[in-house]
This record gives C-alpha cells, structure tokens and sequence, in this order.
C-alpha cells in the first residue's frame, strides 16, 4: 500500500511541475489556458487520488472525490477542506466551459490560489511516503 502511494506522489509531482509551467506562461492565450485546464484536470485528479490512498493506508475508506476531501480535511491531510470543494467545482466546470469571462475566472483560481493548495499537498504527503 505504501508502494501505492509512493507511486501516486510521484506522478501528482511530475504533474503540479507541468501545471507550473503552464500557468507561468505570460500572456495566456486561449490554447495556454485549454492547456492550462487539462493539466489542473489531470494534477486534481492525482491530487484527490493520492488523498484517497494516504486515508485508505490510515484504515478510512472513501469512494467520491468529495468524500475523499471531506475525510482528507478530518485527517489533517488538507488544512481547507472548503477551499478544495471549490475547486472540486471548478475541475468540473473546466470540461465543458465556454464562457470566455468564467473560463479566465477559474483561469485566475487556478494560477493565484489552486496551485499554493496543491503544493501544500505535496508538502503534507511527503511525511506518508518517508521524506
């Protein structure tokens, strides 16, 4: 199980690296920011992912990405339970976006706000795998 997570944390690095880059390009342009969305797409995914595996090893099961914040929340894995949930909602939104003023909004969120909760992930889950 820990070979799991150890696993999981790896790619959620390698992938908070590449959303980095993606939201450091300046100025984003309307493919940057598609890129942008399907990299935080793919980091949260891992990122929900990984919280589920590090509860799952602590003996709580959770099945839904919002279970699985709500019990990371509990457990001290997350320190923003609400903060999450938001952008829960906004990885959903960024499949089927089209509005061009909410589409730079969750832009913003992502490079101003989600970035810092994800790095803040990454730095509780090294305890989990022995950094």
């Amino acid at each position: 199980m820990k070979k799991r997570i150890i696993e999981r944390f790896k790619d959620f690095v390698n992938a908070l690296k590449r959303l980095k880059e993606g939201v450091n390009i300046e100025p984003p342009s309307e493919i940057i920011m598609d890129g942008v969305f399907q990299r935080f797409e793919f980091t949260f995914e891992l990122a929900w992912k990984l919280i589920k595996d590090i509860l799952e090893y602590e003996g709580i099961e959770v099945k839904s990405p919002r279970s699985t914040i709500k019990e990371g929340f509990k457990a001290g894995i997350i320190a923003d339970g609400e903060a999450w949930i938001e952008m829960l909602v906004d990885r959903n939104k960024t499949s089927y976006i089209y509005d061009e003023k909410e589409a730079r909004a969750i832009y913003n969120r992502i490079k101003s706000f989600y970035v810092d909760l994800l790095r803040e992930l990454k730095n509780c889950a090294k305890k989990y795998i022995g950094e």
